[in-house]
């Protein structure tokens, strides 16, 4: 495939603390990991797939560096422990962006997606910018033409913005278009968007569009249900669920290691919240971790925090 390169054999490393008992397994222990990009039938997995690109970013004027993050991330959570249902990871290896082929890329990575998804594997993506959502996304739909499927976007941005080419700011737009050209409704649902980040030029496209959009205040809100209310409606009213994550809609001093850190953001436990009745659901196809910056970590926390996170969802996710 295009742009395509398996996951070198150093990075999967960790505490080997098999002597003590046979189920004392950690990631590095129980990851298959793949040499070539081969996507076989069979027993639900989930592929661990790459997006190593900021070209989106660079292009949207804001602090590249998301290039380096899958191989990062990954090494963050080899050495995590192995439970029950840890051993379905399968890593296929990364699409890497050379120069600006960011186009070309997020096609390589759609057409990545379309295979995995269509060999009953699930699909996980580490970004890589916010233009991972295109391509992550256009698979997903591509692989479920006759079906209704969610787009969730946990993130302080709404991301629609007009441009002439792609950017990391354009994503669902793009995905608002691609769902036009196959006469399909474009479903859209934001968790996390702050009023003072987007314009208001942003939110009279979301409306246009008739973007579901729960704000950052209302999800701080403890005595606010409307919460609950809409994640029922994205899991009751869709057959399958597109889950993206951009590690901004975290506050800055959970999350500094971003292209853009938020000033108030979404609480990582408040965000297990929404994302733990999403992975139940038996609904949910694929998720990717957009944004991360590893250019701006601080002593590998925002690594461990975005490897948590991911763990989390391997753990809880339920595949009917």
């Amino acid at each position: 495939m295009t742009l395509w390169h398996p996951t070198a054999s150093d990075i999967w490393q960790g505490r080997d603390d098999s002597a003590e008992s046979p189920t004392a397994r950690r990631l590095f222990q129980t990851v298959t990991v793949s040499d070539t990009f081969a996507p076989e039938p069979g027993a639900a997995r989930i592929a661990l797939l790459g997006f190593a690109c900021d070209e989106g970013v660079r292009r949207n004027q804001g602090r590249t560096g998301a290039q380096q993050a899958p191989d990062v991330l990954r090494k963050a959570l080899a050495n995590m422990a192995s439970h029950e249902g840890h051993d379905r990871l399968v890593d296929m290896g990364s699409v890497r962006v050379e120069g600006e082929r960011l186009e070309e890329a997020q096609q390589a990575l759609r057409a990545a997606v379309i295979a995995c998804q269509q060999a009953n594997m699930r699909t996980l993506v580490f970004g890589g910018g916010h233009e991972t959502a295109y391509g992550h996304g256009a698979g997903v739909l591509d692989a479920f033409p006759n079906e209704r499927v969610a787009i969730v976007n946990l993130d302080a941005h709404l991301d629609l913005r007009q441009a002439p080419v792609a950017t990391s700011g354009t994503p669902f737009r793009q995905l608002a278009l691609h769902c036009e050209a196959q006469g399909r409704a474009f479903s859209y649902t934001c968790y996390g968007a702050s009023r003072a980040a987007n314009t208001q030029a942003l939110w009279q496209e979301a409306a246009r569009r008739n973007v579901t959009v729960l704000e950052d205040l209302t999800l701080l809100d403890s005595r606010d249900a409307g919460l609950a209310a809409d994640l029922r409606r994205v899991i009751d009213s869709h057959d399958r669920i597109y889950l993206t994550i951009d590690l901004d809609v975290m506050p800055a001093w959970e999350m500094p290691a971003v292209s853009a850190p938020a000033a108030l953001g979404v609480p990582f436990a408040t965000l297990m919240g929404i994302i733990a009745p999403l992975c139940r659901s038996g609904k949910l196809q694929a998720v990717d971790l957009v944004e991360f910056n590893p250019h701006y970590d601080r002593d590998g926390q925002g690594a461990r925090t975005v490897a948590r996170l991911a763990w989390q969802i391997v753990h809880e996710w339920r595949q009917d």
